[in-house]
């Protein structure tokens, strides 16, 4: 460690990247007092080496190739911002280790893919892979887990990792439009990709939920356990309906200690109007660690932008200026357990149902029969109005019950001639 400054290279110089060398450039000597030595970009790498990025870059070395940058003498810590769980950003974090240098990366992919390997890889090199960029962006969820509860058993860790997915229903709530409009919306205002369906498809959300699942549990990063809905399904109906009942909708990330295993989920959800969750709207980011000693921790703030996201990959190299260690994924990754998924229809738990049925005598009581021959209990029930002989929207929910019997309902109740779509189920968590 000492005194002699701590140089960095930057691999990928989009968004985070520029907004890195703003915030190195700009508190440079609050950060030089903080950890008692400077930090230095000395290489960078991207492909447009003409692009403005708002930092004088004439003085830095400039590889076209990230894999040279990652082997560069001159670099004690490599910063990945490239994307992606495999190919350049891969063999960039992978070289890096193997020439000895850390390496702090916002690449939430790469880690919930090979995030085990990775950290054995560093760990064996007494080398620090520092990634709280990688969740929930400017948020300090992995030091908040890693370290804050480090004297905790953690029960459940769940939130909202996704900006786009919660700006999206936040304005189909808020406006009564309906899906296709407010992403077109949030495509034109940079909110969500030309492309999103890693987004509002629920990827990205799992990826994150994957790495917060090791940290709290001590687990090995098993992301193809992660079990994966987005919200292309739901309507600005269910959204009014969610309303009517006390709920809000919101797509969440879910990893909960159960006697079956560990569950890990990303759905939409309701959750009562009242709660945290329900009140972080638009590109906010909002995630609750629930532990047995300290009870339930919650932390919100914006989970991407070049400035949040940023501040936490300095954050990490100010960890590294000061010699600070701390496993990766909070325990040794020699010792991360192997993960036992919990399977999703184990859970337990109350649901929402929407049924397009038509307006006929006996409909009513046929799927009230579909759901008490699995001793599925309903809790409430609600009808607009009358329009016999077209179809209309039935909603109900349940007390209680497991899913294996839930699902089991629905597929009786989908295949009657009166159910005129699939039936529409979202799980209620009671938070």
């Amino acid at each position: 460690m000492g005194t002699a400054p701590l140089r960095v290279g930057i691999a990928g110089l989009g968004t985070v990247g520029a907004g890195v060398l703003k915030l190195l450039a700009t508190q440079g000597d609050l950060l030089a007092r903080r950890v008692g030595r400077p930090m230095v970009v000395t290489s960078v790498s991207a492909r447009d080496r003409n692009r403005d990025r708002g930092v004088d870059l004439s003085s830095v070395r400039w590889y076209d190739n990230a894999v040279d940058l990652a082997s560069d003498d001159q670099v004690d810590v490599v910063v990945e911002l490239i994307g992606g769980s495999d190919g350049i950003a891969a063999r960039t974090v992978e070289t890096a280790l193997a020439h000895g240098k850390h390496v702090v990366t916002a690449n939430k992919a790469l880690l919930a893919h090979h995030g085990t390997a990775l950290a054995t890889q560093a760990e064996a090199q007494g080398l620090t892979l520092a990634f709280e960029a990688a969740v929930a962006g400017g948020i300090p969820v992995i030091k908040g887990l890693r370290e804050g509860l480090a004297a905790n058993q953690v029960r459940e860790v769940h939130g909202i990792l996704n900006g786009t997915c919660n700006y999206i229903l936040t304005e189909m709530r808020t406006t009564g439009r309906d899906f296709g409009d407010v992403l077109a919306e949030a495509q034109a205002k940079g909110y969500a990709e030309a492309d999103p369906s890693f987004d509002i498809d629920g990827v990205d959300a799992a990826h994150k939920l994957a790495i917060l699942t090791s940290v709290a549990f001590g687990t090995r990063v098993d992301f193809a356990n992660v079990h994966v809905e987005g919200i292309r399904h739901i309507s600005a109906l269910d959204i009014d309906y969610a309303g009517q009942l006390g709920y809000r909708i919101k797509l969440l990330g879910i990893a909960r200690r159960t006697e079956n295993g560990i569950e890990q989920r990303v759905n939409p959800c309701m959750v009562p109007v009242g709660s945290l969750i329900a009140a972080t709207d638009g590109v906010f980011n909002a995630v609750v660690a629930d532990s047995d000693f300290a009870d339930k921790v919650a932390l919100v703030g914006r989970g991407a932008g070049a400035g949040p996201t940023a501040s936490a990959v300095v954050a990490d190299l100010v960890d590294i200026a000061i010699g600070r260690r701390t496993p990766t994924f909070a325990v040794p990754a020699g010792q991360l357990a192997p993960l036992t998924p919990a399977p999703l229809s184990a859970r337990r738990g109350r649901y929402y149902v929407r049924l397009m049925v038509v307006d006929r005598p006996g409909v009513i009581a046929d799927v009230a029969a579909a759901l008490r021959d699995q001793n599925v209990s309903m809790e409430s029930f609600l009808q607009r109005g009358r329009a016999p002989g077209e179809a209309v929207p039935v909603v109900l929910t349940t007390h209680d019950t497991e899913e294996v019997a839930m699902l089991r309902a629905l597929a009786v109740i989908g295949g009657l001639d009166a159910v005129q779509e699939t039936p529409r189920m979202i799980r209620i968590e009671d938070y």
